[in-house]
């Protein structure tokens, strides 16, 4: 069962559909966002994701009240506030993407911010590790009709399953993860892809929060058939993500690896290639 995604098919026997996620290492600056947009597309990423919230439906009062310290004031609303893009800033980001032959799509983490973002047409919605216990999230995003990619960190087997069954399989990507930032090695589980992919019957993908690129690439030789990693430009820059997150030599890299792997799997069948029968013939003894 694939999945279309912008012109492009998602599924075992197509190209892996690389995300890199901006998410909010922005920094809530569009300059520094467009920055990390072009380095996607040089990379030779398929998209790139981003975040969006209605602050004060997804946090209380008392929660934005809360004394946190940041280069844009010392509570955490203030802190909210300067990395929420509004319609300007993603009216700006569409048209640039658009330019730039790169999708963007974004993870809705409440009800209106999906309408906000059916508002530039975007392909289809990520649903957040965090939202994936949200049935009225889940279900207002499936009624949008678009593809949906789901991520499955800090959430068990039952809780997927629920997930799953609310959305239904059709038009869906599951992609395992683990929500720590950075993620331990040893928590990445990566033999859960094959389970999903068993489970469901739909393309399952990987979303990474490790600090290297062994691990994702790795995914793909699992059967991942969709990657998606943090990117930024520098992992010393402030912000929560940005440890956790890819640098543009990274992304390269990921990217070129990813490739190189689907070109190594080939198709299964073992045969003789034509460069090995001089060989063959200069070396075997007994025919």
């Amino acid at each position: 069962m694939n999945v279309q995604i912008a012109g492009r098919t998602v599924g075992e026997t197509n190209p892996c559909y690389v995300v890199a996620e901006i998410g909010i290492n922005h920094n809530g600056d569009l300059a520094l966002a467009k920055r990390l947009i072009d380095v996607a597309v040089a990379a030779g990423c398929s998209a790139v994701k981003f975040q969006k919230r209605t602050l004060h439906v997804v946090y209380t009062a008392a929660e934005l009240a809360r004394v946190r310290e940041s280069p844009f004031g010392t509570t955490n609303g203030e802190l909210k506030r300067a990395l929420e893009f509004g319609k300007e800033q993603y009216g700006e980001i569409d048209a640039y993407c658009k330019t730039a032959g790169i999708t963007w799509f974004a993870s809705p983490w409440d009800e209106a911010s999906v309408d906000f973002l059916e508002q530039f047409a975007v392909p289809c919605h990520k649903i957040a590790s965090a939202s994936l216990t949200d049935d009225n999230l889940l279900r207002h995003v499936r009624a949008t009709k678009k593809p949906v990619i789901l991520s499955t960190g800090m959430s068990t087997l039952a809780q997927i399953d629920h997930a799953v069954e609310v959305l239904g399989r059709e038009n869906l990507v599951v992609l395992h993860a683990t929500s720590t930032y950075p993620a331990s090695y040893d928590e990445l589980n990566l033999k859960v892809i094959p389970v999903l992919a068993t489970r469901f019957g739909i393309p399952v993908g990987y979303s990474g929060h490790e600090t290297g690129i062994a691990s994702s690439v790795a995914a793909v030789v699992l059967g991942a058939s969709m990657v998606e990693r943090h990117l930024t430009l520098d992992r010393a820059m402030w912000g929560s993500d940005q440890a956790a997150s890819l640098e543009p030599n990274g992304m390269q890299r990921l990217v070129r690896d990813i490739r190189l792997i689907e070109l190594s799997l080939g198709d299964g069948k073992k045969r003789l290639f034509d460069r090995e029968v001089p060989i063959m013939e200069k070396l075997r003894r007994v025919g």
